[in-house]
Parts: C-alpha cells; structure tokens; sequence
C-alpha cells in the first residue's frame, strides 16, 4: 500500500563523481539533459563534480560553463608553493569561483546541493547542504599532497573522493530516481614516477574502489572507457571530453528507450527527438 510517507522529497537526482579534468564530461550530459528540458530537483558532487554541480545549480547553462574553463591553463587556478601542508595553492581557484558563481550560500542556489568534501581530522565524510559555497567547493576539490586542505570553523577538509567519489548514496533515499553520471574508469597508462602523478595515481585507484556500490545505485549510469584516457588536470580538452560526456549520455538514454522503465526520461528523449525531426 502506498502513501504519503512513500514519496521521496525529489523526483530526480543527479550524482556526479570527482575525476579531475574528466569531470568536464559532466558539461556534456547537462547540454543533454537541456535538450530533454529535464532538470535535476536535487545534485550531489564530488570534486570536480561539485564544481560542475554548483555551476549548473547557480544557473550556468552547459555552454556558458564550458566557455568559462576553454582556453584556460593550470596555473589560472593553482600556484605552486614550497610544500607545506600541499604541493599547491588554492587562493586562485578560491578567486575564480568568487568572480563567477552568482549565489554565495549553498542553500540559495536554484537547485539544492549536497557538496562531498572529507573531514580530514576525524576522518569521516561530510555533506555540506548550506553556507559559503566558495569554501565548500574548495575543499571538495582539494586533493590532499596537491593542494593544501581548507579549514573551515577550525576543521580541515580535503577532497570528498575519499569516501564518496560518486555520492549516489547519498541521496538515493530521498529521490524517485537518480542519474549517475561517473567519470572516473581507471585504464592502464603510463605514469611519471614523481610526487605529483604517483599521488595522483594513488587516489585514482582510491576513488575507484568506493564507487562500486554507487555505481549499482543509479537508475541510469552514465559512464565511458574514453574518460580514462584524460589527466586530472589537462585544460587543453575541454570541448573533446564535454562531447565525449554528451555522447556517452545519449547512449545511457537511448538504452532507456529501449527498456522503457523510466517514464519520465522516456517522454523527455521521445521529445527532444520529435523536436529534431520536425522541419
């Protein structure tokens, strides 16, 4: 028997995992999602997903977002230091976020979010649903030995990858459905053997392994081989990562098509692509 108790509080959810410079990926299923006119009611984001997720729920479109990273080197959003407590500084990167998102608080974004970030001294992860947005991004993308942790009301946080790296869990309960959008598939290549990549190498095996249970979780995943073959922090891709996300999207909902078990998606696709047919 059904009730009021067994509505969710968000119809559809959208779950986007960390994964460096591969997260442009998600650029491509929003442009996907705006041809569906299907919008997210809640996102969750990790890392660069949180970045992407903030963006899109602050009212970005998926062309303006991609507008504002194409062209754009490394070190326009970190700045190399003597290692303290990082390989990098964050301050431009806090700088960037500050010129551009247009909301200040998580909780006044048009579409709700929950950001990943990792407590690092209690060593437990944690949600960030409301407060400055600047620092929470921050700080779910901060991978630990790259850049610095972000202290926050005298806690350190760093990178949210290291429990959630794809935080479907975290809110399957509350959503009908969730589109998961993961990309972060670790393929066999070659690596320098320096402090930079061997970190970075070392928590893409991490990420990896805490998203198989997430991944079992979306009613519609959206993932692809071709997201491995980017670095975390290669800018010089933007546009052929973005289009590798929109196609990987479009065949997620075509499968959906074809199964026909997800009635809202199904209407969508069926008419954006009645929309393309006519003249």
């Amino acid at each position: 028997m059904t009730g009021e108790t067994d509505r969710k509080a968000y119809k559809l959810g959208l779950a986007l995992s960390g994964g460096g410079a591969k997260g442009f990926a998600h650029i491509g299923v929003f442009k996907m999602l705006e041809e569906c006119a299907l919008m997210p009611d809640i996102i969750a984001g990790t890392s660069v997903g949180a970045l992407m997720g903030t963006l899109f729920a602050d009212g970005y479109t998926a062309d303006e977002i991609k507008e504002l990273f194409t062209g754009r080197e490394f070190s326009e959003f970190a700045q190399l230091q003597l290692p303290k407590a990082g390989l990098f500084d964050s301050k431009r990167f806090r700088y960037f976020l500050k010129r551009h998102l247009r909301t200040k608080n998580i909780e006044d974004l048009r579409i709700p979010i929950v950001i990943m970030a990792t407590d690092l001294d209690n060593g437990e992860s944690h949600e960030f649903r409301s407060g400055p947005i600047v620092e929470a991004v921050t700080a779910s993308c901060s991978i630990p030995i790259i850049f610095s942790p972000v202290v926050i009301n005298g806690v350190h946080y760093v990178d949210g990858g290291l429990f959630h790296n794809f935080p479907v869990s975290i809110i399957r309960d509350v959503c009908d459905k969730v589109i998961g959008v993961n990309v972060s598939p670790l393929v066999s290549q070659k690596y320098k053997q320096t402090i930079f990549h061997i970190a970075e190498r070392s928590y893409h095996y991490m990420f990896r392994a805490n998203t198989l249970e997430d991944r079992e979780m979306c009613d519609v995943l959206i993932e692809a081989e071709e997201f491995g073959l980017y670095k975390t922090f290669d800018l010089e891709n933007v546009e052929t990562i973005t289009n590798i996300g929109y196609a990987a999207a479009g065949r997620a909902f075509e499968k959906v098509l074809r199964e026909n078990k997800f009635e809202t998606l199904v209407k969508a696709i069926t008419t954006k692509k009645n929309r393309a047919l006519q003249p």
